[in-house]
């Protein structure tokens, strides 16, 4: 159980407002593989998700760096807005993949990918509702490390098959670098869980 102080509940709030833009990023991610057209509006609208997700870090920064006293560690503070940031980043530079390759058919895998980190941005956003009540905040880490290494699988197998089965060497590449940076951005997600661990470790 985590025994936080809230001394500025403004932080949390901040927090909230990125996990809650960081599942509409991953729902038009999931969106886009299930429904595959009108591609390049979705990845436009991936894109302006990313930005906004960009001014909210930043405003979660220059509140740290206006504020004396911290709910927790400001170093925590700091990664927690950059983990969480991370995961949009890099969920953009997947569909960018999309658009700089012309991707006209891309693998089943990365649509279960895509699900897997709105699962995972469906976990975050639950943990960090719960850093102002004292809430179990670790069981939701725990999922989002299961679905981690879900996602590690799942690459692992897409991959395989696309040498199984693709014979054009150069769409291989560019669907083996699709999987990628969607499994990266689940990475990023434990990233954000592990932050999360660290700060109820430190808390309680």
């Amino acid at each position: 159980m985590v025994r936080l102080i809230p001394r500025d509940d403004s932080f949390f709030h901040m927090f909230s407002a990125m996990s809650d833009n960081v599942i509409a990023g991953a729902k038009v991610l999931v969106d886009l593989f299930t429904h595959y057209h009108d591609v390049e509006q979705k990845i436009e609208l991936i894109r302006n998700i990313e930005r906004e997700g960009d001014e909210l870090t930043h405003k979660v920064l220059t509140k740290l760096n206006q504020t004396f006293i911290t709910p927790f560690d400001r170093e925590d503070i700091h990664q927690l807005a950059s983990k969480l940031d991370d995961v949009l980043d890099f969920i953009n530079a997947a569909c960018s993949r999309i658009a700089m390759y012309r991707i006209t058919t891309p693998p089943v895998a990365a649509g279960v990918l895509a699900r897997i980190i709105l699962m995972q941005s469906e976990e975050m956003q639950k943990a960090v509702s719960l850093m102002h009540k004292n809430g179990n905040i670790l069981t939701h880490c725990v999922e989002i490390n299961r679905l981690e290494n879900e996602a590690d699988l799942v690459a692992e197998h897409g991959i395989a098959k696309l040498f199984d089965e693709e014979k054009d060497p150069i769409n291989l590449i560019k669907n083996k670098e699709l999987l990628e940076f969607l499994e990266r951005a689940t990475d990023k997600a434990e990233d954000v869980a592990n932050v999360l661990e660290t700060v109820v470790l430190k808390n309680t």
